[in-house]
């Protein structure tokens, strides 16, 4: 499998990329952020203890080292000569903070101060304080962060090792998820034309996967059977042609050795037989495309009637028709549905045939009967098969192709019907097909 189109490398990369981007987003995010925000609060911290200190020394002096404000440690009180007048403990004999001063018209003041670890430094100015005019400087020393490149240093590590983890996650799980599928695709690969018996595992998880193994073997089972009715046709054609090929050959040899009517009569009957037998062939290949001819409304009674009357039996035959009957369909081939279950009642049926049309339900039912040997049950699924015909119960043979009642099932299939065989004491074939309602305006689908 190529890389570049694996759904295991397409997922994996496109984890990486989404999730680098929003880690990538976030690391300059606290990047450029946290600074800010940390020295914004180091100022309003440090400006609240000078605000503080400047308020209280215009009541008072200091007697002693200054005390915390605010949490404040670093405090000082300079003059306008520069000298500091009063100290916090920690700055106690240290030269000023900064040589700052408020401009004028101002009263405040605030500086960075770098001369080893960086401070913050604000100034408040109190010209009637205790001290004189002076000014009330706080400062607080910067975090380590604000001024190394550790932390951008630190994120961008500690994102890339996320984001490795993240795709190493990705490519693992997406690899688990797509293994049965694999194993799937590997089992497939192994069947072969020549041996469609072969599964692929169904995995025991009862989610999609499982769902697709079971999907496939179905229709690996479809298959297989659809390979081995496709055999077992082409075989059974290939019989059934070679027999009335052989004996015309035969009869059209002894014809021409010494010329015989009878024998010119046999391999005309022969020639019929196989034309019978490409037509059927060719319909049951149109049958088995799926093709849909035109369709419209018919009175079945009537086209009952009309098959009948072209019909040149050998056995008297007797109708019951329902009048007002409409089905929908394609004339030809219904037409050919009720020849074929005419001509197999014919063949068979030793005195009578009987054929009835009537309406049930939602349904229009047509029923042909003879008084022949009739079908065994557990035969009357085989019928349907092509090229069968049960000589053992059915003894008469007057040329049949063997795919009469096989065409007539899937005829009636084709227009939402059914064909099966009944109880009775001769053979009873029963068609049923959908009734459609009377619309005498529409009589095409």
């Amino acid at each position: 499998m190529v890389f570049g189109r694996s759904i295991r490398a397409r997922m994996t990369i496109a984890t990486v990329v989404v999730f680098g981007a929003v880690v990538l987003l976030g690391v300059l995010t606290i990047s450029l952020g946290y600074p800010m925000r940390a020295r914004a609060d180091l100022v309003q911290r440090v400006d609240d203890a000078s605000r503080n200190l400047a308020l209280t020394i215009t009541e008072h002096r200091f007697n002693g080292p200054i005390p915390p404000r605010k949490n404040v440690y670093l405090l000082q009180i300079v003059n306008s000569d520069g000298h500091v007048l009063a100290a916090s403990a920690e700055l106690a004999g240290r030269p000023p903070l900064t040589r700052a001063w408020p401009r004028k018209g101002d009263f405040r003041v605030e500086t960075r101060v770098c001369p080893g670890r960086c401070m913050i430094v604000v100034g408040m100015s109190s010209p009637a304080s205790a001290y004189g005019s002076v000014v009330a400087y706080a400062a607080l020393r910067e975090p380590f962060l604000l001024h190394a490149p550790f932390l951008p240093l630190m994120l961008a590590a500690f994102g890339a090792v996320l984001v490795a983890l993240v795709g190493w996650g990705a490519w693992y799980g997406v690899g688990r998820v797509l293994a049965p599928v694999e194993r799937i695709r590997v089992g497939l690969d192994r069947i072969r034309a020549q041996d469609l018996s072969r599964r692929v595992d169904v995995p025991d998880t009862q989610d999609e996967v499982a769902e697709l193994a079971a999907t496939v073997n179905a229709t690996l089972e479809r298959l297989e059977d659809a390979v081995a009715r496709h055999r077992r046709f082409v075989s059974d054609a290939s019989h059934e042609l070679r027999t009335p090929i052989t004996g015309l050959l035969v009869r059209l040899e002894a014809g021409l050795a010494d010329p015989n009517e009878d024998e010119w009569r046999a391999a005309i009957k022969d020639a019929e037989r196989l034309s019978d037998i490409v037509h059927d062939l060719l319909l049951m290949a149109r049958l088995d495309a799926g093709v849909q001819p035109e369709q419209e409304r018919i009175e079945l009674g009537k086209l009952v009637e009309e098959e009948v009357s072209r019909q040149s039996c050998r056995l008297p035959l007797t109708m019951d028709v329902e009048p007002g009957l409409y089905v929908r369909g394609n004339r030809l081939r219904l037409a050919r549905l009720l020849t074929n279950l005419l001509s197999n009642a014919d063949r068979y049926g030793n005195s009578r045939v009987w054929i009835s049309v009537r309406g049930w339900a939602d349904q229009a039912v047509v029923e042909v009967l003879d008084d022949g040997p009739g079908i065994p049950e557990e035969m009357r699924d085989r019928v349907f098969e092509r090229f069968t015909r049960l000589d053992h119960t059915r003894s008469r043979d007057t040329g049949g192709t063997g795919l009469g009642l096989p065409i007539a099932r899937d005829i009636a299939k084709a227009h939402g019907g059914t064909l099966e065989i009944g109880a009775g004491p001769g053979a009873r074939m029963i068609l049923r097909l959908p009734k459609s309602p009377p619309a005498p305006d529409a009589t095409r689908l």
